[in-house]
């Protein structure tokens, strides 16, 4: 199975040598693309100097203009499958192959979860998982246990879909919406690390939001939507 690893890159440039130097040293076997999200910081620079495979934005296009670039980039390169993959250190690339084993058995996407054999936490975080958990469950009768967990693995048929559509981004309302056409989603336990450096652009204000707008996106504007 030939996989792409797709990193996308807002301001990263504390994290990126970590994590790919990883990659190229222990997963060698997997190809990667960074795609740098127009970033403020030396991201760029990074890339550069240490010659990754990368490709710029000019302007800050957001997680679903990165994520679509890298499903064009695997379109157009022939992969098998992808996989959306944190710049920021906190996926771990040695449950790409568990993935992959999952996928074979028959799925479109499989998730890397943190909650299918551990319990989730008590926190504010956690209540809007469990929102969003609840709320796919009743538009699309499917439990997934981390509908926010954003390690996840496509299918070839994913990678066409994605990299075709404007408005399709890698987050749960979308996982829903493939959900009501058909998608077959299965999940793996996982275990994830703490950034080491730099900022989440989700900081406690925006994760609010964030849960908000995908709740009611999941409830009311994907009965609208085309993929």
């Amino acid at each position: 199975m030939k996989t792409l690893i797709i990193i996308p890159a807002y301001n990263e440039g504390e994290n990126l040598e970590r994590v790919v130097s990883n990659l190229e040293k222990n997963f060698s076997q997997y190809d990667y693309l960074i795609v740098n999200d127009g970033s403020k910081d030396d991201t760029e620079a990074v890339c550069q100097r240490n010659r990754y495979n990368y490709v710029s934005h000019p302007v800050n296009l957001g997680l679903t203009g990165a994520f679509q670039t890298g499903m064009k980039y695997a379109k157009a390169k022939g992969y098998d499958c992808a996989i959306q993959f944190d710049g920021d250190g906190q996926h771990n690339a040695e449950y790409i192959q568990t993935m992959e084993d999952r996928m074979v058995e028959g799925y479109d996407i499989v998730i890397g979860s943190r909650f299918v054999s551990e319990r989730k936490p008590k926190s504010l975080r956690m209540l809007g998982n469990n929102l969003i958990q609840c709320a796919i469950k009743l538009t699309t009768g499917k439990t997934i246990k981390d509908p926010t967990s954003g390690m996840r693995l496509f299918d070839r048929k994913m990678i066409e879909c994605f990299a075709g559509a404007m408005d399709l981004g890698p987050e749960p309302d979308t996982i829903a919406l493939l959900i009501r056409r058909g998608a077959k989603i299965s999940e793996v336990q996982v275990t994830m690390n703490e950034r080491i450096a730099g900022e989440s652009y989700l900081n406690f204000t925006r994760s609010i939001l964030y849960m908000t707008r995908m709740f009611i996106s999941i409830l009311i504007l994907q009965w609208i939507r085309k993929v």
